[in-house]
């Protein structure tokens, strides 16, 4: 696999991690201001963007982009980092403090899920290639390189989570082994995950806080919210929170 990759700032290694369907370029408003304070690290994940995806045909795993990602850092010899991950990116981080949580030593998780409700999957379904709008279309023409074939796969995989029943599925007992001091946001309008999602990692990560957007989407991250996000996100990151839950 070839992934592609940005790196910006000096310090110590954060590493940002995108939703499906966008790619590394969605964290350019934040590069300037984080980029002060970390190194980071920004790919496109397995599939998106300038990266590729050399097993097409497969259900696209949440738990190999890990690895993935873990292979990059592994390149770059980093082996401690924070990170900071959105929708795919926080599923394919609560992987990667799970499979190593000796490796990641404070994480975002952002419209992430520990499992995918039934409310989720029904909506998965309809997601078909044909739904998406033309303006869509447009949009990811621009962010992903191999043409229309890359985003109708993408378009496939994505619908596919509907009927994943193992990739996305941390039991509580898993999530206690997360190390990682862990400031979960969510979104109480959320179209994929309701709040008791969000409460119940909370209740099951050690190290966690919370933090409900009111009115607040999916990735409720961006627009007016951006520089309360940045504040919140780089204070939590800097270590000044307290440790004890």
């Amino acid at each position: 696999m070839e992934m592609y990759h940005e790196i910006h700032g000096q310090g110590e290694p954060l590493v940002l991690m995108h939703g499906f369907f966008a790619t590394g370029q969605m964290w350019e408003p934040f590069i300037e201001e984080f980029s002060q304070h970390f190194l980071l690290i920004i790919p496109d994940l397995r599939g998106h963007g300038r990266s590729s995806n050399p097993n097409p045909a497969e259900i696209y795993s949440t738990r190999q982009a890990a690895q993935d990602v873990f292979s990059m850092l592994d390149h770059l010899e980093i082996t401690h980092f924070k990170a900071i991950g959105v929708s795919l990116g926080a599923l394919i981080l609560l992987h990667m403090s799970t499979q190593h949580p000796e490796r990641v030593d404070a994480q975002v998780v952002i419209g992430g899920a520990n499992y995918f409700p039934d409310k989720c999957r029904e909506k998965l379904r309809k997601m078909t290639v044909e739904s998406y709008s033309e303006s869509a279309w447009k949009y990811y023409r621009k962010l992903h390189k191999s043409g229309d074939d890359q985003i109708r796969l993408l378009i496939s995989q994505f619908q596919n989570f509907a009927d994943s029943y193992e990739d996305v599925n941390f039991t509580p007992p898993l999530l206690s082994t997360i190390r990682a001091k862990t400031l979960i946001i969510h979104g109480d309008r959320n179209w994929a995950y309701p709040v008791s999602i969000a409460a119940q990692m909370y209740q099951s990560i050690p190290k966690s806080y919370l933090w409900i957007v009111l009115n607040g989407g999916h990735v409720p991250i961006f627009g007016k919210r951006a520089l309360v996000f940045s504040q919140t996100a780089l204070e939590f990151l800097g270590g000044s929170w307290e440790k004890e839950k």
